[in-house]
């Protein structure tokens, strides 16, 4: 699976550590930085990430931040894009079954790299269930989307 990933000032660490754990699963990755402490706007990043996502050179997004909030609403802002904020591995299962999200944020400041690991490495595993419940659901958040455009 050919995955985007970025991080702000604040979760550049943890990209740098989930970035060749999905190397040596067999990923390819665009990375779209930032690679240092200087502060950054997690926006410049989270943008980007998406564009890749929604435009289909990638199939899915990870980005990082200091609590992965400030990535994961910047992320929701782009149409096609469904976002889940994730700090737990039972999240993670949920939000691809349920929710067929297509890119996943975390917060450095609030896991650590062992179980970040875990829950991406579940996230990227995890198929959408196909449910027709959780079909409808989000054709209802599309069409939202579309109303708001």
């Amino acid at each position: 699976m050919k995955i985007a990933i970025g991080a702000d000032h604040a979760g550049y660490r943890l990209k740098d550590e989930i970035a060749p754990f999905l190397l040596s699963l067999g990923h390819e990755l665009v990375d779209v930085g930032c690679s240092c402490g200087d502060s950054v706007d997690y926006p410049d990043y989270a943008v980007p990430v998406c564009d890749k996502v929604v435009s289909g050179e990638v199939e899915r997004g990870i980005l990082i931040c200091g609590t992965g909030i400030g990535m994961s609403i910047a992320a929701n802002k782009t149409a096609g894009i469904r976002c889940a904020l994730v700090h737990d591995m039972f999240s993670a299962k949920a939000t691809r079954e349920h929710n067929n999200t297509n890119v996943l944020a975390m917060g450095e400041r609030v896991i650590g790299p062992g179980l970040a690991q875990e829950i991406v490495k579940i996230w990227i595993e995890t198929p959408f269930s196909e449910g027709e419940r959780h079909k409808n659901r989000i054709h209802k958040v599309m069409a939202i989307e579309a109303h708001q455009s």
